[in-house]
């Protein structure tokens, strides 16, 4: 720790890991929507935020749990499609409200190309939300129609029925056969396109 007059300790959300300011302070200045995405072991969590002299101020946001409520989903809620159907939602939910315009926001997450943040960044091109971004970021669009599971699927069906049986228990107990996902994820996405992105706010 450091130590002498000079030493500044520095804020809290930095010291525990929370809060880039210096990232932050470019974003804020900016007075551009930053739409803020995180994710957990079991959701995708997506909100359009502004900053404002008395504290930020949430647009609209959008959870993955609302693929469930909203839409059946009998897929998890923390795979690749997920994140993505969640950037359609809030791209609709935002162009909804007026906003055009706005920057991702992943936090202190590892930027790892086509990962979760990047398949919502996606959805949310894909629903007419325009976000500068280097398009090399993206997932392909194989994988956010859930072509790699489908194929995954299928192939451990063939190998190894039991494992298959295991691993896919939570699609299979709903009804979806995981070999068939891609079709079922278009089916989503054609009913929230549809909706144009369900509920606001």
């Amino acid at each position: 720790m450091g130590k002498g007059p000079k030493y500044k300790v520095a804020f809290k959300r930095r010291r525990q890991g929370k809060t880039n300011y210096r990232l932050r302070r470019k974003m804020v200045v900016s007075n551009t929507p930053r739409l803020v995405t995180r994710k957990s072991l079991k959701h995708i969590t997506v909100q359009l935020i502004i900053a404002t002299p008395e504290g930020d101020k949430t647009l609209i946001a959008c959870h993955s749990k609302e693929l469930v409520n909203d839409f059946n989903w009998k897929a998890t809620c923390d795979n690749l499609p997920a994140a993505y159907l969640i950037g359609l939602i809030s791209g609709f939910r935002a162009l909804s409200i007026g906003v055009n315009n706005s920057i991702l926001d992943i936090g202190l997450q590892t930027p790892s190309p086509g990962s979760r943040v990047f398949a919502v960044l996606k959805g949310a091109l894909q629903a007419g939300l325009n976000i500068p971004c280097n398009k090399v970021i993206l997932p392909d669009d194989s994988r956010v129609k859930g072509e790699h599971i489908a194929s995954y699927a299928k192939k451990l069906f063939e190998d190894d029925p039991e494992l298959y049986e295991n691993m896919f228990s939570s699609y299979l107990s709903k009804g979806l056969k995981p070999e068939k996902i891609a079709k079922y994820i278009n089916q989503v996405k054609n009913n929230i396109e549809r909706l144009k992105g369900g509920k606001n706010g």
